[in-house]
């Protein structure tokens, strides 16, 4: 598996890699499971419904503990990057999920059709991007564009506070960094060890090692998800 995916075809002058196919996947396996608990969704709950109950019940309860009255526009944001990481991660441990491969005529080997959306950096970094912007459009929105400013400039106790401002600034951007590779880099290096270990020992071996990816895969959409509820919390309190 090399580091960037590998395109596939294009539309219109776009390359359709094959992480685009499985961001594809997952946007359609979400869309149906929408529609398909919105059918099935009783008083009396099933398997699925009490599964996915605890699930809401416990983010709603997560940012509720950590945020208190501004979840109800945190939550939102906090659980649709969890489903959607999570998904994409889960998808991804399926048996054969990149044993099915294609030759192009512009690569003299044959590659995977499918490939985990969040082992490709452009889409951990696309979640990255939306989730500090979006944090902050809310503090914006929350606190005002004057406190907003105030965050990163000013003059109190100068030059210490300025400095503290710039730092804070700095660390905005950092942002970036940290959320898109450390997602991508736990997804790409157990791809990777997976993998390798399908390779050597296809029937018995991998099994371990598929727990511990399915364990990592929830792991870091919690991450994710936590700390873009703290994120959200922290820039949207005047206190802060």
């Amino acid at each position: 598996m090399q580091l960037n995916p590998e395109v596939l075809f294009s539309v219109a002058n776009f390359p359709i890699t094959n992480t685009v196919i499985s961001t594809l996947i997952t946007d359609i396996v979400i869309f149906m499971f929408v529609i398909i608990m919105k059918g099935v969704i009783t008083i009396n709950p099933g398997n699925v419904q009490n599964v996915v109950e605890i699930v809401i019940d416990y983010f709603i309860g997560i940012t509720e503990e950590i945020a208190g009255d501004k979840s109800i526009f945190i939550y939102p944001w906090v659980v649709s990057f969890f489903i959607f990481i999570v998904i994409s991660n889960l998808i991804a441990q399926l048996p054969g999920f990149e044993l099915i491969k294609i030759h192009l005529t512009s690569c003299e080997h044959k590659v995977p059709l499918l490939r985990s959306a969040t082992s490709d950096l452009n889409m951990t970094l696309a979640l990255a991007v939306t989730s500090v912007f979006i944090t902050n459009y809310l503090s914006i929105k929350h606190i005002g564009v004057v406190s907003y400013i105030k965050r990163f400039v000013s003059f109190k106790m100068f030059p210490v506070f300025l400095f503290v401002g710039m730092l804070e600034f700095v660390n905005e951007f950092t942002k970036f960094i940290s959320f898109s590779f450390r997602l991508f880099g736990n997804i790409f290096a157990g791809e990777k060890i997976l993998a390798t270990m399908y390779g050597l020992f296809p029937i018995i071996f991998p099994l371990p090692f598929i727990i511990l990816e399915l364990m990592v895969a929830v792991v870091q959409a919690i991450v994710f998800s936590m700390l873009t509820m703290v994120f959200m919390h922290i820039m949207t309190d005047r206190t802060h």
